[in-house]
């Protein structure tokens, strides 16, 4: 019986390390890193990812297209985890709940580029509700997310946890310029006519994500109100294994939102929190941006393509 050889390209930073600690010990698959010698040594590099049968790139995006472009056998199959091909037609994305078969189309595919984190909460969010019309695809979108640094890669870990940590903003809030490289994921795999608004931001806490959406129910299709909303989001992932929605009982009795509630799993919680005399509702999403939002998507997404 063959025993799948998959490849760790980038196993010592943040979402490779979290990758490697979820698959150790298992025994359907035989897993594969590069000594620190050989992890700038382009030929050992390329031998490796040609020796695999899935490679799983937690590269920077430069990197990850290198390393795919370094690809010359046939049967190798790819994870990204950079934002590298996230909006290339030719991958397949990622998020197995995007849709009904989106799942069979992750199991069946070559290329599998990894949603970002961010991304993962927001499409969860809106796809459903636009497929579903209860949401205009030319509706202006904005979107709050915090996450935990870790988000920010090993720099903002080592401002964070390093002696000057005591120095560390407790909070902030950045992508000014409204450039962030995950705004066209979100409107491309959300199904959305123009841009959203996407404001990030980091708290001083290692992991872990609350999004929200603000909704203005003046815009929406006459009749809907945010019980339906809330009802398309429960039918949507009534079978989804990851992905909770919070009861609208548990919504209204909520004082606050904890980014860290999700942390250690790869579940993603959605909310729906409504004020009917104020016409206003609020799209929440909580989970780890180091496991829903990156390596437990890319182990999911793993499991699905070996048949687990």
């Amino acid at each position: 019986m063959h025993v799948p050889t998959v490849f760790i390209d980038g196993d010592q930073g943040t979402t490779g390390l979290q990758i490697h600690e979820r698959l150790r010990g298992r025994t359907d698959l035989r897993l594969v890193t590069l000594p620190s010698a050989e992890r700038k040594d382009l030929q050992r590099r390329g031998e490796a990812i040609n020796d695999c049968d899935i490679a799983i790139l937690c590269l920077p995006d430069a990197a990850a297209r290198e390393a795919v472009a370094a690809i010359r056998r046939p049967e190798v199959r790819v994870i990204d985890a950079s934002s590298a091909h996230r909006t290339q037609p030719q991958w397949v994305y990622g998020l197995p709940e995007l849709d009904e078969g989106q799942a069979q189309r992750i199991a069946r595919a070559e290329r599998v580029t990894n949603p970002g984190c961010y991304p993962t909460g927001a499409i969860a969010l809106l796809r459903p509700l636009i497929e579903a019309g209860l949401l205009p695809r030319d509706y202006p979108v904005a979107i709050h997310a915090v996450s935990g640094y870790s988000g920010g890669g090993r720099a903002a870990i080592d401002e964070y946890e390093s002696g000057e940590a005591s120095h560390a903003a407790p909070f902030k809030v950045y992508g000014l310029a409204l450039e962030h490289k995950h705004t066209p994921e979100i409107e491309l795999h959300a199904g959305l006519a123009h841009r959203p608004f996407f404001v990030p931001a980091y708290g001083a806490f290692r992991q872990g994500i609350v999004l929200t959406i603000p909704i203005a129910l003046r815009l929406l299709p006459a009749g809907t109100g945010g019980e339906r909303l809330h009802a398309c989001l429960t039918e949507r992932y009534a079978g989804a294994r990851h992905v909770q929605v919070m009861p609208l009982a548990d919504a209204r009795a909520a004082t606050h939102l904890d980014p860290q509630a999700l942390n250690g799993t790869n579940d993603l919680r959605l909310g729906v929190f409504v004020n009917a005399d104020r016409g206003q509702v609020l799209l929440s999403a909580v989970f780890d941006n180091l496991g829903k939002g990156a390596s437990g998507a890319a182990v999911q997404n793993l499991d699905l393509m070996l048949g687990a």
